[in-house]
């Protein structure tokens, strides 16, 4: 069976991310770009992919990842448009640029293409991403399914209504680098305390790691997980108590609004 093109136009810490996963799905092949091709060059050798032009992947690629920042995608859309609008096969684009709408990217490029929009997190890389994503009316559902299949080795993908992906953005998608904030605050104080770095910071995440999993499968809200920790009078609730009174509730409100009005901005 002939492979699926697929291709990367940006190799960052993203767009290297869904490239890993896509190559692992075994039924894609992978083509990669960036103005700096000794990185795409570095990734393709650590996944198997080929390092193309930008016009070649352009002109080729069914699956057109545009993995370079909201600030950049006007300048990028002015450069390869010409190229799409010479093709005569069907392609696909994939957005993942905070803030910029489906429609916007029609009204940059001049006309209507099939668009898929995403919003991924970093743990792509590690296969436990989440990847929120709107279809444009003119994606299939045969498409649909293909696109999923492609990415099954990035982690769990759920189809939101557009007007929620910035929101959606925001917890997902911001919200790893509050956790590790979380983390590296936790993994201090046990350093603190006496024990070794490393440990403190295995302890830490595989802590995290599972109070996650237990959300994920026990059916219960993390306010009932939260006070089955919590013995009356014991070492848990005196932390949440502190916790509490320091804000800790209004202080993360305030990291997600501010993440979400700058996704906002970026879309103007």
């Amino acid at each position: 069976m002939e492979k699926i093109k697929v291709g990367f136009i940006g190799c960052g810490n993203m767009g290297g991310a869904l490239a890993h996963a896509v190559a692992k799905s075994g039924v894609a092949q992978v083509l990669l770009t960036d103005v700096d091709q000794s990185k795409a060059q570095n990734l393709a050798d650590t996944i198997g992919g080929k390092v193309v032009s930008l016009l070649e992947l352009v002109s080729s690629a069914k699956y057109i990842f545009l993995g370079v920042k909201p600030q950049m995608m006007a300048e990028l859309i002015d450069s390869i448009s010409p190229t799409l609008k010479e093709r005569n096969d069907r392609f696909i684009l994939v957005t993942m640029a905070a803030g910029i709408k489906i429609s916007s990217f029609n009204d940059m490029i001049g006309a209507k293409f099939p668009i898929i929009r995403i919003m991924p997190n970093t743990p792509v890389a590690v296969g436990e991403g989440m990847i929120l994503y709107s279809l444009c009316k003119a994606i299939t559902e045969a498409e649909e399914s293909e696109f999923l299949k492609v990415l099954e080795f990035s982690g769990k993908l759920d189809k939101l209504p557009e007007e929620l992906i910035d929101a959606g953005c925001v917890v997902s998608g911001c919200g790893p680098a509050f956790v590790y904030m979380f983390l590296e605050s936790m993994a201090k104080a046990g350093s603190e305390f006496g024990l070794p770095k490393h440990k403190a910071i295995e302890y830490a995440a595989q802590t995290l790691v599972g109070a996650s999993k237990l959300v994920q499968t026990s059916g219960k809200t993390p306010e009932t997980l939260r006070q089955e920790v919590c013995s009356p009078k014991g070492s848990t609730i005196e932390g949440v108590i502190s916790l509490q009174n320091s804000d800790f509730d209004k202080n993360i409100n305030d990291a997600l609004n501010a993440s979400f009005k700058r996704t906002k901005e970026l879309g103007k």
